[in-house]
């Protein structure tokens, strides 16, 4: 019977090639992609196509998804190990992630799990020591293999056991990709996307954001994540907030993610932007409205206002506004 290991997959080249070394040792090898709205926003969706391009160049293995939710929310909250430049708990998410592709793991009766990080590529979480508390917290310790790196990290179960043949394993270090690609194309794997950071939660702008939504909200939810990648935010002194589209895009998906709680201001028969007000104070969403409007009002200009199933046409002469 084959030795199962659960792989950590996310698309890119790192994790793609540590599945093709292992696979290459005769290895039944299952995938496991987490994904979360900080990987991606409603308005940039992650790299499917890379991870279903990844699978097939691997030969259809099978795919286990798991979207990271409220637990998760508790982690970047309040990490142990801490934040990252931005709000991002980069050795906590690890730990969490681990843990699960273990706990599945010994669903499928698999022997190991193995990652395409790479000793030394990101500051937070690839460096020993940090590896170190990561493996021993997961509960995987010794059963977590980095085929990239192995020979440069203690050798793991998988190897002592003679699973897995640590002479063919790999000891590279560091962040250039030079050594991985040339891997690649000797190897035969040509479609993989371009490295990118892909996390939200290293972005200060985006951390600025997710700071001022947890100071403001008792309980998070991790359905809110996406109303703080669209438009632009603004908090008002009452601790309500309103959040302004950028173009129809943004548009539309204010009102996809409007909630019954929300209120949704758009022009009625005027070009401008779409408003999403969380709270009471509607006049300051018109004036938010009429702010980042470029076109000419006209005298007969009219706003609806959208909350739950009812609509409310509020005229220009009741908007209250100094124009």
């Amino acid at each position: 019977m084959k030795i199962k290991a659960v792989g950590l997959l996310s698309g890119g080249l790192d994790s793609t090639l540590a599945a093709r070394l292992i696979l290459e040792q005769d290895i039944e090898v299952y995938a496991i992609n987490f994904t979360s709205p900080f990987h991606a926003s409603l308005l940039k969706k992650p790299a499917q196509g890379s991870l279903d391009s990844a699978v097939k160049q691997l030969g259809s293995l099978p795919l286990k998804r798991i979207s990271l939710g409220d637990e998760f929310i508790s982690v970047i909250k309040n990490p142990r190990h801490g934040h990252g430049k931005g709000m991002n708990p980069c050795i906590d998410c690890r730990i969490l992630t681990l843990n699960r592709a273990f706990v599945y793991m010994r669903e499928i009766g698999g022997s190991f799990i193995f990652t395409g990080e790479v000793l030394g590529q990101r500051p937070m979480s690839q460096h020993r020591r940090a590896i170190s508390i990561i493996d021993n917290e997961s509960g995987a310790a010794g059963y977590i293999l980095r085929p990239l790196s192995a020979r440069l990290l203690e050798p793991t179960i998988p190897e002592q056991k003679g699973w897995v043949d640590r002479d063919k394993l790999l000891a590279i270090k560091g962040r250039s990709r030079k050594e991985q690609i040339a891997l690649a194309k000797a190897k035969g794997i040509y479609d993989y996307p371009n490295p990118a950071g892909g996390c939200l939660l290293t972005d200060p702008h985006f951390a600025d954001r997710l700071r001022d939504y947890f100071a403001h909200t008792g309980t998070p939810d991790i359905n809110d994540i996406n109303l703080l990648t669209v438009g632009r935010h603004f908090r008002l002194e009452n601790g309500e907030k309103i959040i302004v589209a950028r173009n129809e895009t943004e548009c539309n998906a204010l009102k996809f993610l409007c909630r019954g709680k929300d209120s949704l201001f758009m022009p009625n028969n005027f070009s401008g932007p779409t408003v999403l007000l969380q709270g009471e104070d509607k006049t300051a969403a018109i004036a938010m409205l009429v702010k980042y409007t470029h076109a000419t009002i006209p005298c007969n200009g009219a706003i609806c206002c959208m909350k739950g199933d009812k609509c409310e046409i509020i005229p220009k002469n009741d908007w209250n506004l100094t124009l």
